[in-house]
């Protein structure tokens, strides 16, 4: 965090003697935004789930370096009681070379062509700032990063390399509930929140990811690969009882194009857990293979219909029967994911749901929204997280989480 911070405050310093001779850009906004359950939870004291004010702030300046951004946010929470500072862009990019481009520093990652449905694109998420509420945009972590990317005239390779593995903001069951194995578990439990052990900050557990891309008659293909860790404590040692990280690799490729007046994609992943490569150890997760096709069409003007199918199958299952990572799963999980997106009143009012539906859990995840621009600088919204399942299911272990928000930003 030291060295986050001072990078950060480094950054800052450039920017304000660049500011003293040149111009400085600088936009951000003020948002304040509460969420609470309505449904009972008997494992937590408090309905809240999301109660703060938060106010971004981004620099950005051209310089004879590059391209210099900081992007922070000060953060009241008033369910944790506390303030912070999170700091989601310090990092100048670069271009060495006229077919290279270099990013240095605390940046967002992102790649892939799922909706809200990640195959290869294994940077950091963070899962309950997702499911409180907050905006889409908080679904995505930063991570302190070096990003390279050579285009090419035929094809285009992307690298990234992260030095100090990031997890995934996991839900531990300080403020969501969730199935624990034996049963469901929240705030108010001696087993919360969820402590695993910590990868050593080492270059030996630092994460690579890298992506060769083109375009051929209109169509995006791309090839990734992946060696790291799993996002998520989805191990356990036997010896101490202590969950962990499991290392993971993977390999993947996507297509997306145009097909019927529409747009059309198609992924794949293999995840190879290295820890258990043979899949007979029953406290680390599977070897998996995932596949996801999708398709969005406008179908009139201004409303927008998008529909997925992804498929995960966890391979050796013959070795772990019944394992799911103390959820109650099949050899198979099935999405079928429906987004569906309406804009009226010249489009300053948009009305979206989204949802994940599992015929294999028989649980679903919906995700109602309304937002409504009242001027160029004043933006409302309210929307819900609704979960619906047996409690040992994927979504269904939320179904006491299921809440509404509401959020009001002013951008400047």
């Amino acid at each position: 965090m030291r060295r986050i911070l001072f990078s950060s405050l480094a950054l800052l310093l450039v920017f304000s003697h660049q500011a003293l001779a040149e111009e400085l850009s600088i936009s951000g906004f003020l948002e304040v935004g509460a969420a609470s359950r309505v449904v009972e939870d008997d494992h937590a004291e408090d309905d809240f789930l999301m109660g703060e004010s938060r106010f971004q702030l981004d620099l950005m300046h051209e310089a004879d370096v590059g391209t210099m951004q900081f992007r922070g946010d000060f953060l009241f929470d008033g369910v944790e009681g506390d303030s912070e500072l999170d700091i989601r862009e310090a990092n100048i990019l670069a271009t060495p070379l006229d077919s290279v481009d270099l990013k240095i520093g605390r940046q967002v990652l992102t790649w892939g062509t799922g909706d809200l449905v990640f195959l290869n694109d294994l940077f950091p998420k963070d899962w309950q700032s997702f499911f409180i509420g907050r905006d889409d945009e908080y679904l995505k972590k930063p991570s302190n990063a070096v990003r390279g990317t050579w285009f090419g005239d035929v094809v285009s390779v992307d690298m990234a390399w992260v030095p100090i593995f990031d997890s995934d903001g996991y839900i531990s069951g300080e403020r969501l509930s969730y199935w624990g194995g034996m049963g469901t578990v929240g705030p108010m439990d001696s087993t919360t929140p969820i402590s695993p052990d910590e990868p050593d900050h080492t270059l030996g557990n630092s994460e690579i990811s890298a992506r060769v891309y083109s375009d051929i008659g209109g169509w995006e293909w791309a090839l990734y690969g992946y060696r790291g860790r799993y996002g998520q404590p989805l191990g356990m040692d036997a010896a101490t009882s202590r969950l962990y990280f499991p290392r993971l690799a993977s390999g993947g490729a996507s297509l997306r194009g145009s097909i019927l007046g529409g747009v059309a994609n198609f992924e794949t992943s293999y995840y190879r857990s290295m820890d258990d490569p043979d899949g007979d150890n029953p406290y680390v997760v599977n070897s998996e293979a995932r596949v996801l096709a999708g398709y969005s069409h406008e179908l009139i003007t201004n409303h927008n219909l998008g529909v997925q199918l992804y498929l995960e199958r966890v391979m050796d299952w013959d070795s772990t029967a019944e394992d799911g990572g103390g959820l109650d799963r099949d050899e198979d999980r099935v999405w079928v994911t429906v987004r569906y997106m309406a804009m009226f009143m010249q489009q300053n009012l948009i009305c979206s749901l989204f949802a994940f539906i599992s015929p294999t859990d028989e649980d679903v995840y919906l995700r109602p929204k309304v937002t409504y621009k009242a001027s160029d600088n004043i933006k409302f919204t309210v929307g819900g997280n609704v979960f619906i399942g047996d409690e040992d299911t994927f979504f269904g272990q939320f179904e006491n989480d299921t809440n509404v928000y509401a959020r009001v930003k002013y951008s400047f």
